[in-house]
């Protein structure tokens, strides 16, 4: 008999080895998820569990929002993928669980081959298929979810702990001799009261041969189509809204996530005959991989992992509830992403300017201290006068309660031809995002990691502002100690910049980073916004800013953007456009802390210091103590009401049903006359019906109710040129 029916004798008994201690699946009870619970409102009580189902050999991951299951005969191959909200299958074809190209030959892991209509799957069908003879199912490792990051909080944070859910391990082993002693691991968490799915691949090399790793594409699914045309190609057509698919592995300094994505690829299906679009243009097969790492060599003994996938099932069209749906994901996945410190950006000039920002942030209640760009702060000095220096000024601030660091700048400068990113197109210095850049690879990009990481540790700096580097930049070079050469480039800068923020963030160092690695430590990302605008006057930059607030909180929690507030001079503008002197622009400075702080969003507040005058301390007091009182529900989540136009009112509404302050609303008036009007407030997520109490500056003023749409209909007052605020309690 041949070699490959031995091997598959020996992995089917594997395999039921392997699953004989995991639990019955039911199908009469446990098919269906209820739809009597919002999850957004209230936490599901069933937990995410791995089962088998005998009868038909398969495996099923289910929490009570989603069902994925496998099948094991004739071979593995994920046959359902269910959002049990909406009773939404997604698998309309069998893909493989990974798709790998090594050494330049592609290879299917898992899967099944036969199936002939695509447009959708029949059980019945999966016993007349065959089995895929690259890499063959081995077992199945059931765990808890462990923390990827250990998180070292060192701040406030309204996400305490990690999300808890199952962790399952594929194992699968080569059946082709070329790949003799390759080992793969496909790794599946699902969430407690999420339905979320993170899936990624690791490769194992246990051959005593340096193989090329060139591509990993860790999630392949032949989609559901939501909507298709009979003419039309893949970019005219919507992709898919019933799957919102995130990794970790983003950048393009966009400040968005949807911009910033490298990895999810929306492609046609010519196998797909039965679709509606004459030229088989649909955009129904999704996979993830990223498209410029062309080559990693791994060495005997060394493994690659691919990048995660994040997949979150989506119930709803409507933006307000994907965007919760995201922050929900966040906190659960990224927990760091909820920390949120009250910081102020100096521009100091010596280390007396120094100590005096840390005695009025701690007279004020500030929590951080940043050393703004153009601060006389280097930390790529590691001298030992330098570090002297800094720790003394670090202790000072941490003997106040006061966290601090500082910004450092990687890209838009030119080191030397040495350094910099090689172009490849002219094998030559330049063609970077900025133009001339460093290589995190080069030699003295990984000195300037351990320059960092020693400055920080050795001094007790607790923030850190990297700006760069961007945005995945490529490098040509052959002789960078940090990559082999181009084609591995982006891969090997990536996994150094990541894991420069993985130790941050288990050090407990806070960090802003201008680009999407919230999934690998970073804590906060710009909350979008142009530069120059700040240079403006006051009166525009309060309108821009809440337009800012109002655009960049839709995925986004609070905590995960800045904003910006120039107390000085910033990107050109005159008097009209800065706060100094601040005690006599009293009101604007009061507007625009509240309207931020109102929004849970910290703002850079960048200068010299935060009062002039015992006025002016007393107003930045009373802001920060008002802040903290409702800082919880300021941290929640944002129901948009109507965005800023300069013409009429405008608000936005933080809503939380766990919380005793059910929601928290803010209003602005720019107009130069008072506002009175009755709105109508969706309640909705607040999780209460019937009534609720209306309280105005925390004095109660009615109860009102709500009525059967889940609004809730009052009169706002609001001053000229002023704000106010109303607080929703049961």
């Amino acid at each position: 008999m041949s070699k490959i029916f031995f091997t598959t004798v020996f992995l089917l008994l594997c395999f039921i080895s392997s699953a004989q201690d995991l639990p019955a699946w039911e199908w009469d009870k446990q098919n269906l998820q209820s739809t009597a619970t919002d999850w957004l409102l209230s936490k599901p009580v069933q937990k995410a569990g791995v089962y088998q189902d005998k009868k038909n050999q398969e495996i099923i991951f289910y929490n009570g929002l989603i069902r994925r299951s496998f099948v094991m005969r004739p071979g593995f191959a994920c046959i359902d993928y269910t959002n049990l909200s909406t009773s939404q299958q997604l698998i309309r074809a069998i893909q493989p669980e990974a798709k790998l190209t090594i050494n330049g030959v592609t290879y299917h892991v898992g899967g099944l081959k036969g199936q002939s209509e695509k447009a959708y799957l029949m059980p019945s069908w999966v016993k007349q298929f065959s089995s895929n003879e690259d890499f063959q199912f081995q077992k199945i490792t059931v765990s808890e979810i462990q923390p990827r990051i250990k998180w070292n909080r060192s701040t406030w944070a309204s996400a305490k702990s990690f999300g808890t859910g199952k962790h399952i391990v594929l194992s699968f082993l080569p059946n082709k001799s070329t790949l003799e002693n390759i080992l793969v691991e496909v790794h599946y968490e699902m969430y407690d009261g999420l339905p979320l799915i993170v899936k990624w691949v690791e490769v194992i090399n246990q051959s005593d041969k340096t193989i090329a790793v060139n591509r990993i594409v860790n999630e392949s699914l032949a989609l559901v189509e939501e909507e298709s045309a009979v003419v039309g190609s893949p970019e005219q057509m919507k992709k898919q809204h019933g799957i919102y698919v995130e990794t970790n592995y983003a950048f393009n300094n966009a400040m968005r996530y949807d911009i910033s994505d490298q990895t999810t690829h929306w492609l046609t299906d010519s196998a797909y005959t039965s679709q509606v679009n004459y030229n088989y243009q649909t955009p129904c097969v999704l996979d993830v991989f990223p498209e410029k790492v062309l080559a990693v060599s791994l060495k005997p003994n060394e493994k690659i992992i691919s990048q995660r996938t994040y997949e979150l099932l989506m119930d709803s069209y409507d933006r307000e509830r994907r965007g919760m749906m995201i922050q929900r994901m966040y906190a659960a996945v990224a927990p760091w992403t909820t920390q949120n410190p009250i910081f102020m950006h100096l521009v100091s000039k010596n280390d007396q300017q120094v100590r005096d920002a840390v005695d009025q942030c701690k007279e004020t209640g500030y929590e951080a201290l940043i050393l703004s760009f153009g601060s006389h702060c280097n930390m790529e000095d590691t001298s030992a006068a330098n570090v002297s220096r800094w720790k003394a000024l670090a202790d000072y601030a941490h003997q106040k309660g006061i966290m601090i660091g500082s910004y450092s700048l990687f890209s838009s400068r030119k080191i030397n031809d040495e350094t910099d990113v090689i172009d490849p197109k002219t094998g030559k210095p330049g063609g970077a995002f900025f133009g001339n850049a460093p290589c995190l690879g080069s030699k003295w990009g990984l000195a300037y990691i351990e320059k960092l990481k020693y400055f920080m540790s050795t001094t007790g700096f607790n923030l850190f502002e990297n700006d760069g580097p961007y945005p995945g930049d490529v490098c040509a070079s052959t002789v960078h100690p940090g990559h082999q050469n181009l084609d591995d480039s982006q891969w090997r800068q990536m996994e150094l910049q990541k894991g420069l923020y993985r130790w941050c963030n288990e050090h407990g160092i806070y960090v802003n980073a201008p680009d999407w690695y919230f999934m690998d430590g970073t804590h906060k990302i710009a909350l979008g916004y142009r530069e120059v605008n700040f240079s403006l006057s006051r009166e525009q930059q309060k309108i821009l800013n809440r337009q800012n607030i109002h655009d960049g909180t839709f995925e986004k929690l609070p905590s995960m953007g800045w904003g910006f507030v120039p107390l000085t001079r910033y990107q050109g503008g005159g008097a009209e456009a800065v706060l100094e002197p601040l005690n006599d622009h009293l009101k604007d400075y009061e507007m625009l802390m509240m309207q931020y702080y109102g929004g849970g969003v910290q703002a850079c507040y960048r200068g010299p210091r935060l009062y002039d005058t015992e006025a002016t301390k007393n107003l930045v007091s009373s802001t920060i103590s008002w802040y903290k009182k409702y800082r919880d529900i300021l941290n929640s989540s944002i129901v948009h009401l109507r965005r800023a136009d300069g013409r009429d009112w405008d608000g936005f509404m933080h809503v939380n049903p766990l919380l005793n302050d059910k929601a928290f609303l803010m209003v602005f008036n720019p107009t130069d006359q008072p506002i009175k009007r009755t709105i109508s407030v969706p309640m909705y997520y607040t999780g209460l019906k019937n009534s609720i109490g209306v309280y105005e500056k925390d004095l109660q003023r009615e109860v009102k109710v709500i009525d059967a749409s889940s609004h809730l209909r009052f009169e706002v007052v609001i001053p000229a040129n002023g704000y106010n605020w109303y607080v929703f309690r049961k």
